[in-house]
Parts: C-alpha cells; structure tokens; sequence
C-alpha cells in the first residue's frame, strides 16, 4: 500500500486531491479524519495556520490543503519536505470534514498544542514597566475567546489569564476568529483566587473590575500602568463578590440604545482604552 502522505518536493503542477483513507490505522472509520493525540490541536483558517507556522513550524504535525492552495502555502510545504512531516492535497468535503466546518479557507493542519504557563512563570518573564492582561472570568463561547485573542495581540496584550477551575482552552473555532492573535498571546494558568491576587498585586498590577452599569466612567477615570481587566461570562457578567474586591469597578458609558456591549466587544474598548494612555510609542 503507498504512502497516504506526500512528502515529495511540491513542484509547480499541483498533485491530484485524494480522499482521506479509510484505514483504522490512519483514520476514524471510513472516510473519518486521522486521530490525533491528546498533545495536539486541529487549526483551521489561512492566518491561523500561517501565524502558528511563522512562530513555531516544529509544532507542525500533519497539513491537509486544497489544491489552491499550494502556491500560498509553498513555504509552508517546503519545510515539511525538509524536515518529513506529512501534508496531503485534498477535496473540499474531506476539509469539511476534517474542520468540522465549511470555514476553513482551504487549509487544515494538526499541531502540538501549547500549554498556559503558570502565574509565576509568567510573571518572571515581565520586563518592568506598563503591562496589560485580561482576566476572563467565565467566558466560554468559542467566537468570543476568538475575537478577545485578535484584539489582545492588536493592544499588545502580554497575557489572557484562566483561573484554575477555568475548562476555556485554544480551539480550531477560537484560533481561526483570532486571525493569528492566538500565537502573539500567551495564556497563564491562575493559581487559586487569594494566591493570584497576592502575586499579581505583588508583581505591581491593579485589577479591574468590567461592569455593564454601576462602575466609574472608563473614559475619565485613571488607570494604572501594570493593569489587569476581568471580563466576566456572556450575559451573567462579572462574579459581584469578586467585582467588589478588586482595585477599579469600570463601565463603558454609551446612549442606552441598546443594554450593553457584548464581552468581545467591550473587551476591545477597555484596550483600547488603556493603551491610549500607556502604550509605548
């Protein structure tokens, strides 16, 4: 039996699709996508794939691609040539079905996954001066998470923490809304609620609290240079225990036309907000 990965020099005419095999050895029954370790993530979107091969390339396990794709994809198909790891050409549906979903803009690829680093880690990693990260508090939607890494990695964020009971995790959805952003931004693993609040306090950061009314004005009020925002769940909002025990309680004031912002977009404003005032020039 041949070799189901084509690891031949792409050339210049563009080899023929083929359906995924149907071998329990490779795949999940017939016509199912190859299994993949628990290590690995599934990516899927061109700036996606792209931002995690221009960081990392030896994260790189397995690419699945349309045919018009290899002129876009050359770099990407010349080092798995060189450094043997497997790429295949293949139709639209088994895309379809290897993303689970039609929005893969031709590319998918399987990759080792990057794990949080721990609080402390993460903290001895910080340069001194102005720094921003984001607390999320129960954000759970994919397509949010999604959008919240693009506009973290657009305001430099340096970190997006997780609490310790927090099952969010990077996903193929997440990763392809971030357009790239999951790779600039780096995920920390919270310890428990009075530990991480003594660190970073420790370390210099404030901590605001993001509320949809009853918080001062985002706009007039001071913010500090080493500065955590939490942003709470889709519709129940921020934790009103853990609101009250931070240093801020923030707002974004707005017509009232309509009830709020969603956390992805009110996430952005507060960003924006901050680096007005403390990005570097």
């Amino acid at each position: 039996m041949s070799n189901p990965w084509n690891n031949r020099r792409p050339s210049s005419r563009p080899p023929r699709a083929t359906p995924l095999p149907a071998s329990p050895r490779d795949g999940a029954g017939a016509g199912g996508p190859p299994v993949r370790g628990s290590d690995e993530l599934r990516l899927y979107g061109f700036n996606a794939v792209q931002a995690m091969f221009a960081r990392r390339p030896q994260a790189l396990r397995k690419l699945y691609l349309a045919e018009d794709m290899i002129p876009r994809l050359q770099p990407v198909l010349k080092w798995c040539v060189a450094n043997r790891v497997g790429y295949r050409v293949v139709g639209d549906g088994d895309l379809n079905k290897l993303a689970a979903t039609t929005h893969h803009e031709g590319v998918v690829a399987d990759v080792v996954r990057q794990e949080p680093l721990a609080l402390a880690a993460w903290l001895d990693t910080l340069a001194d001066g102005p720094a921003l990260a984001l607390w999320l508090d129960g954000v759970g939607n994919p397509h949010n998470f999604g959008a919240i890494l693009r506009s973290a990695a657009h305001f430099g964020v340096s970190a997006i923490l997780l609490p310790a009971e927090s099952t969010l995790a990077l996903s193929g959805a997440a990763a392809r809304v971030a357009e790239g952003g999951a790779e600039a931004v780096q995920l920390v693993r919270l310890p428990a609620l009075p530990q991480a609040l003594a660190q970073l306090r420790g370390a210099g950061f404030g901590l605001a609290a993001t509320l949809v009314e009853g918080g001062e004005n985002l706009f007039t009020t001071a913010l500090p240079a080493r500065m955590v925002y939490v942003m709470g769940a889709e519709g129940e909002g921020m934790d009103r225990d853990f609101a009250q025990g931070c240093d801020l309680r923030l707002s974004i004031p707005g017509t009232g036309a309509v009830e709020s912002l969603n956390v992805a977009s009110a996430t952005a404003v507060f960003l924006s907000s901050w680096c007005s005032r403390h990005a570097k020039a």
